[in-house]
């Protein structure tokens, strides 16, 4: 189902500049090889019934940025009554979401009882959106709720982040 512009643009700023070139190794004929992570995947692994406790539709389900697959990523999103949120899952570092450019005020977060890093990324939707990285093996997990730019009265992202976190976050992993 298509997302709402305002989901697509945030959703596709999260990824803008994060995706970077894989290392690869050199073979003993001399080519390279690019040895991609396996990365947990969202849309797989997170139940229904985990989706539907936390506020949205899991017949909603859109992969990718706008149905677009993001190369070292895996990104699924789910839509709400008054909120979407998406779930990406990546080899990339806290570090590297901290210093990326348009990501601002972080502050550490306990959820679920895993420890992450709240962020909100600069721009026209700033008050509507909210994420948080969480440390994994493979990289990070983060999670995004984006406000419905078109209702009045709506809830803070991050308090909705925390109580869909709550839901979520056990499933990620480790």
């Amino acid at each position: 189902m298509k997302r709402a512009g305002t989901a697509m643009v945030v959703a596709g700023l999260a990824v803008v500049g994060l995706v970077g070139c894989d290392s690869g190794e050199p073979t003993s004929k001399g080519a390279t090889t690019t040895a991609k992570p396996l990365l947990w995947n969202p849309c797989t692994e997170i139940s229904d019934a985990a989706l539907t406790e936390a506020g949205v539709d899991p017949a909603t389900e859109e992969k990718g940025v706008a149905g677009v697959p993001q190369s070292g990523w895996e990104i699924c999103g789910w839509e709400g009554r008054t909120f979407a949120i998406t779930v990406y899952s990546t080899s990339k570092t806290v570090d590297e979401f901290e210093t990326k450019p348009g990501n601002v005020d972080f502050r550490d977060v306990t959820i679920a009882g895993r420890p992450g890093r709240e962020f909100r990324v600069e721009g026209a939707s700033k008050q509507l959106d909210c994420d948080v990285v969480f440390p994994a093996g493979q990289g990070v997990i983060q999670l995004q709720v984006l406000n419905r730019a078109s209702l009045d009265g709506l809830t803070d992202p991050c308090v909705s982040l925390a109580r869909v976190g709550e839901t979520l976050a056990p499933t990620f992993p480790k």
